[in-house]
């Protein structure tokens, strides 16, 4: 692995992991791409991404393309002539050009158990469906999303109160040391690749703002799900009809009831020192964590006892 030379592509904070797996084998690291920096927060004040900030920690090279597949970005990777390019979320489809600068593989670590669950949301995806297992694919990249052979593969169980985020920090260390030993068979010409079995392919596309509404006419387990699905983002929201403007409220934690509780879906059944019970399509939820719009995150009993919340009122989807 020692002198390796790749070019690594990734953005978010799963990247990260992987980006510094390899500062740790050994490897030469030419060249690190990821996205432009994005305004974020009130100010709309431009903020690097995550793998930008460990690579510059590590004195690696950042190119922040508009489009990786440009004629200039494609010279740019030829020019390296790197060993082995590297994808990890990095958010930009990459075209023929591209992949075959490499000159042993490109490769990409998805958070999977490919096929199933190819595109953007694959961790979301797993939750939402409720999975108990899921796990990350390393395979080598093809033009077709996600479609490519199968060079490493490794399972692991979902917690049952498990969120999004919490799963996707562990599946990212996880893929780094699956990444590392890819590389290895790669790099001794040893790698097994496993077509996949296109029959069973399915899909998770990327999130949007509004797929976090919560709609109180789904079962409680399912609701249960869609908040840990939707956390850290876009967040699992829902509506307090409160004057002329509805509050916004984001759950950040609940948990399925199953006993029935007499109530229209949405209606709050009951309230206790754990939080509020919110009538679903069968069962309940026991709204546990939330956040305000413009507040912090509180417990569900401070906000009870904060906004007078009453048994009766109803959340609503907007």
């Amino acid at each position: 692995m020692t002198g390796t030379k790749v070019v690594f592509m990734g953005t978010p904070d799963f990247a990260v992991p992987s980006l510094e797996a390899l500062i740790a084998a050994g490897c030469d690291l030419q060249l690190v791409v990821t996205q432009p920096d994005r305004p974020k927060g009130r100010k709309g004040t431009p903020q690097p991404p995550p793998v930008k900030t460990a690579a510059e920690a590590n004195g690696i090279p950042v190119y922040q393309p508009k489009s990786v597949n440009s004629e200039d970005s494609t010279d740019k990777l030829n020019n390296l002539t790197p060993d082995v390019i590297v994808v990890a979320a990095f958010g930009q489809i990459l075209r023929k050009r591209v992949i075959r600068a490499a000159t042993i593989a490109c490769v990409n670590v998805h958070a999977s158990l490919l096929p199933k669950y190819r595109g953007a949301a694959p961790v979301t995806a797993a939750i939402l469906n409720g999975d108990n297992t899921t796990g990350v694919t390393i395979q080598k990249m093809v033009r077709k999303l996600d479609a490519g052979d199968i060079i490493r593969q490794r399972s692991t169980p979902i917690g049952p109160d498990e969120t999004a985020g919490e799963l996707a920090a562990r599946l990212a260390v996880l893929g780094a040391e699956l990444l590392i030993e890819a590389l290895e068979d790669l790099m001794h010409d040893r790698a097994n690749f496993e077509p996949q079995d296109a029959s069973q392919a399915t899909f998770a596309p990327a999130l949007q703002k509004s797929d976090g509404k919560i709609d109180w006419r789904r079962s409680a387990d399912k609701i249960a799900r869609h908040v840990r699905a939707m956390t850290p983002w876009p967040g699992a929201f829902t509506f307090l009809p409160r004057g002329q403007r509805p509050l916004r409220i984001t759950v950040k934690k609940a948990t399925s009831r199953e006993e029935p509780k007499a109530g229209e879906p949405g209606e709050v059944v009951e309230i206790t020192g754990d939080g509020f019970t919110v009538s679903a399509a069968d069962g309940a939820v026991l709204v546990r964590e939330l956040q305000p719009a413009g507040k912090k995150q509180m417990a569900a009993a401070e906000f009870v006892s904060g906004y007078r919340l009453r048994i009766g009122e109803r959340l609503a989807e907007a």
